[in-house]
């Protein structure tokens, strides 16, 4: 076996089955999960319609780089959301379809890394534990920057010193952040790309939550905007990762795409081809219907907007937490360890949350998720009401 499989890490939610386990929960209260990040909203009508009037498409093998049409409905989106100018995305060299950014992110590692003994991946901690599974599976060593509230939850990239951008072959960033919702500046993503230059490294930028944030008028912006406003028409160095899961409450429809720089998709293409991982023809179909509407994507926002209201208000004043930049999770501060806080919060009120600790590394005896919980604003309204009640009743219960 690979030998590289002995590193990795339990996932998040084997340690959280094992925290829990033996807890006995109040059998009066229904389980109320801020566990997963599983949208929970409709998924739209036409996208199911789409995928039922293809299913003939059955019978027919798909293409690694996707239908000509999928590729171009993406490049236009990308286009309308990021800025990008008419032309500079070539559907058929800057971007490929993907089974939604987990898939991709993992392969894409794979591809990217050169396998020499001292190459490092650069990941933001806490992390999506995909970044940390892949690197050490591409036989890379994973160098994690730790993301404090004292610098808005992002790494300061600042400090990071120059012989670890000197082995740096990856750096990823996500946002808005899982866990924590920050936003990495247009400025900052700017500043990575001129380290990008410097040391010859690949930005592989995680944007799966880019369309889940308040301000209608002021959407995040996306390692494409800083491209656009650079000039840089070839996207060097830099690859951004999208999906329908989040934006369009599509997670098992597997469905997203990488796009940028052709230089690097060329080669990844090649390894994709060997790895067998086609998005089917049908699923295609239904992926178009999806990226060329908007209409469903603002009603989503609005949806989370209303829970982000209801849960802050409910634990204003008994819980340290803020509203995030992004995404559909709160990354709170918690009176007590986060293990201690998320058994005890499941054996009183039967809500789950996961630890912060579970989602990040300690390094220099810092572990940046300790003392906090993500809590997943993922259900109906009335149930992500429902569990704020009952924290706000835990921790009163917990000081009283």
């Amino acid at each position: 076996m690979n030998r590289a499989l002995d590193l990795l890490q339990p996932y998040p939610f084997e340690k959280l089955r094992a925290l829990l386990a033996g807890a006995q929960p109040p059998a009066a209260k229904k389980a109320i999960a801020l566990s997963i990040g599983e949208p929970k909203h409709r998924s739209p009508d036409f996208v199911a319609k789409a995928l039922a009037d293809n299913l003939n498409q059955l019978s027919v093998y798909p293409t690694t780089i996707g239908l000509p049409a999928l590729r171009e409905s993406i490049a236009r989106w990308c286009e309308r959301r990021f800025g990008v100018p008419a032309g500079w995305l070539d559907p058929a060299r800057h971007v490929l379809p993907v089974n939604g950014t987990r898939e991709a992110l993992f392969a894409f590692t794979q591809a990217v890394v050169d396998r020499t003994p001292d190459a490092l991946v650069v990941s933001p901690n806490p992390f999506y534990q995909i970044y940390e599974g892949a690197t050490l599976l591409a036989g890379a060593t994973p160098h994690y920057l730790p993301c404090l509230a004292e610098n808005g939850f992002n790494p300061d990239f600042d400090a990071v010193p120059a012989e670890v951008w000197q082995r740096c072959q990856i750096l990823f960033i996500c946002s808005p952040g899982n866990p924590t919702g920050a936003l990495v500046p247009l400025d900052t993503l700017k500043q990575l790309i001129a380290l990008a230059d410097q040391y010859d490294f690949v930005i592989a930028a995680d944007e799966c939550y880019s369309e889940l944030y308040f301000d209608e008028h002021n959407p995040p912006a996306g390692l494409l905007n800083a491209c656009a406003e650079l000039g840089r028409s070839d996207f060097k160095r830099c690859v951004v990762f999208h999906s329908l899961s989040k934006r369009s409450n599509l997670p098992g429809l597997r469905s997203g795409f990488v796009a940028g720089d052709a230089a690097i998709l060329k080669p990844f293409l090649l390894y994709r081809t060997y790895h067998g991982c086609a998005m089917p023809v049908q699923t295609q179909l239904a992926s178009i219907a999806a990226w060329n509407d908007e209409e469903h994507v603002r009603a989503n926002r609005v949806l989370y907007r209303e829970k982000f209201d209801a849960v802050l208000e409910v634990l204003g004043g008994v819980l340290e937490v803020e509203r995030p930049d992004g995404g559909f999770y709160l990354w709170a501060k918690t009176p007590v360890d986060d293990a201690t806080f998320t058994r005890e919060l499941f054996e009183r009120e039967h809500v789950t949350v996961v630890p912060g600790s579970y989602l990040s590394r300690e390094v220099d005896g810092v572990s940046p998720g300790a003392n906090r919980v993500r809590m997943a604003l993922v259900a109906p309204l009335a149930e992500c009401v429902e569990a704020a009640q009952r924290i706000r009743n835990y921790l009163e219960t917990r000081q009283g």
